[in-house]
């Protein structure tokens, strides 16, 4: 089963598409392993460059066991995003249950631009203000599960 969801910050244009998917070859019903991955598209139709500094993310399974998640960057990134352009990354989260939920934020300051390479580290505007993007709620679940 895929999903899809989608926000975005309206002031500040940056839109976030993230699908899910069940991994069945790596999970475990027996053992109460479910892996799904998930693929999150960071799109910044602002007219500044913007660098992802951090995340927070709140998986939750159907027993309501929520897992916290704080992080600097995504997948051992603080990538920059300029205007425009998108960052991608694919990631993966494993519950006791078939089915559950992701939500969280992502943190981020608007930056210099200096070049098109998303792992180019540039000196920040003036002590830019961190502004958050919502990423809502979206399902993990194995298929058939949810109708």
């Amino acid at each position: 089963m895929t999903s899809t969801q989608k926000t975005s910050n309206p002031n500040k244009q940056i839109f976030v598409l993230v699908t899910s998917r069940y991994i069945e070859a790596q999970s475990d019903p027996q053992l109460k392993r479910f892996v799904f991955s998930y693929t999150v598209k960071i799109t910044n139709d602002s007219s500044v460059a913007c660098q992802l500094i951090r995340r927070h993310w709140l998986i939750t399974d159907s027993n309501r066991k929520v897992e916290e998640v704080l992080g600097e960057g995504v997948v051992g990134k603080q990538p920059i995003i300029l205007p425009g352009d998108y960052f991608e990354y694919s990631s993966s989260a494993v519950m006791e249950t078939e089915i559950g939920t992701m939500e969280g934020r992502y943190f981020l300051i608007e930056v210099e631009s200096l070049s098109n390479d998303h792992s180019t580290q540039v000196e920040s505007k003036n002590s830019p203000a961190e502004f958050h993007v919502p990423i809502p709620r979206f399902t993990l679940s194995i298929p058939r599960v949810l109708h």
